[in-house]
Formats: C-alpha cells, structure tokens, sequence
C-alpha cells in the first residue's frame, strides 16, 4: 500500500472495499482529486476538499434535470466519490454536445434566484440566499459582497454598476438551473464526444451566467450557439457584467495578476 494517499483510502473504505492503484488527476488550487481502482476491478474519482456534501446534492440536481453529470458514488466526511467517466475526448470536437447540454440544464427552472445553502470556492464566500429580483441578487450576492476585498477605485465602480442592474438585467419569472462555474476545465469530454458536467456550484439564475463564464477562458464556437439555441436580446451588452463575477472571484484567490481582467470587464459594462 505504500505510495498510496489517505484519499484514496478514504474512497476505496467509502466504497466498502480496498484500495488497490489510484492517480492523481489535476484538482487544481482548491482541491486534490485522485482516480482509484480497487481490489474488486472497480474505479472511482476521489475529491477532497470543499463541501462535498453540498457538491454532491448540485451534481444530483445537474442529473435530475437530464443534463450529464458522474453519478455520485458516497460521500464522506471532507470526501467525495464519484464515478470515473471516460475523458479522452476533446472539448474542441464537442462544443454541440456541450450547448446541447447546456440547455438541458438551464431547462430545469426555479421560483426563486439562489440556492438553498451557501457555497465557497476556497476562502471566498458564494451567498446564495434566495431573492425574487435577479438584479438585486446580482447586485447583492454577486457584486456587491466583493467591494470590501478591492480597492476603493474598483470599489467604486462595483457599486456604480450594482445600482444601475435594475435597468441592465432581466427580472426572471423561472430562473434557470446554473452550473455556476462552467469554465473548458469543468466539462469531461469522452472519446466518443459525450460530455458530463462537473465541480459544480450551482443556483438558479439567468442561463446566460453559465455562458458568460464559459468564455472567461474559452471561446465556444457557432456549433455550440447552434446546439443551445436562440439567445436574448441584449445578450453581449449583459456578458460583462456577469464575467465580473468570476474575473472577481478570480482576483480575490489569486492577486492582482486578475486586476487588468476586472478592470476590463468594468470598462466594457460602461462604468
């Protein structure tokens, strides 16, 4: 058993059985992600970390709704067991799988925008307090929840944009089911093009959320617009403003290497 982390062990005990080859796989900065195979011939991805309670009831909710997500195998205590799903596809083949997907997901409507539980990436705080008005929770839990961990500059325009969001966001009737950190890194792409979504931090709120965020860092192609379908007037002039979100989240775990991103984002949402 030497070589062999307390995380795994920790998922191969979960799973009632006895660990026999794991793998790290890239968790990133804000948890350790191992693969694991057990003595039975059975695999499994090990997260610690996070909450993985509360990541295991949105992955259900992501499966509820029809979109694909790895089914969750047990949880524990700091520890999340999933099953291991085929990733030896390209997300650059399978951007109309994903807007497909997407809309699956962002079918599932609410009554309310948030969530029932708070959630966190690392230190940062996500508020998910339910709010009828999806500019004040905007506003409220997404932007102006930042202002006291920036400077007064960008303080300043934070504050300026939460003011005017009643004019600039839709209020929404049924918001939709989010993944809430849909960035190429959180989507599994199988050879055969299958994709599953996974490191949720869902909530219910405006789709176009999930898609601002995926081109954070990527750049979906028309296939996956075609896939998703029709988007809403106003969608470019409201992009901006929900990358703001992240690019601050970004700033706040990671320094000012994000500084230039957010000031960007405020220029390009006018304020």
């Amino acid at each position: 058993m030497s070589g062999l982390t307390a995380l795994g062990k920790a998922g191969a005990t979960l799973l009632g059985d006895t660990l026999a080859m794991e793998t790290a796989l890239g968790g990133g900065s804000l948890s350790e992600i191992v693969r694991i195979r057990l003595a039975s011939g059975r695999e499994a991805v090990v997260k610690g970390g996070g909450r993985p309670e509360i990541e295991a009831r949105m992955l259900r909710a992501i499966a509820d709704a029809g979109a694909p997500a790895p089914v969750v195998l047990a949880v524990g205590d700091g520890v999340l067991v999933v099953e291991a799903v085929d990733t030896g596809g390209s997300i650059s083949q399978a951007w109309p799988q994903i807007g497909a997907a997407l809309a699956t997901l962002h079918a599932a409507k609410g009554d309310a925008c948030g969530w029932d539980e708070d959630y966190a990436f690392a230190r940062v705080a996500i508020e998910n307090r339910r709010m009828r008005s999806w500019p004040a929770f905007w506003a409220e839990r997404r932007l102006l929840v930042n202002v006291p961990h920036v400077d007064a500059a960008v303080a300043r325009r934070i504050e300026a944009l939460a003011k005017a969001l009643p004019d600039r966001l839709p209020q929404l009737s049924a918001p939709s089911l989010l993944h809430g950190d849909l960035w190429g890194g959180n989507v599994l792409v199988a050879r055969g093009g299958a994709v599953s979504f996974i490191d949720p931090a869902c909530y219910f709120g405006h789709g176009e959320v999930d898609i601002a965020m995926l081109n954070l860092f990527d750049t979906p192609p028309p296939a996956f617009y075609d896939a998703y379908g029709p988007l809403e007037p106003g969608f470019d002039e409201r992009q901006p403003i929900y990358r703001l979100w992240p690019a601050l989240v970004h700033l706040r775990l990671f320094g000012s290497a994000y500084l230039g991103m957010v000031q960007r984002l405020l220029a390009a949402a006018r304020v």
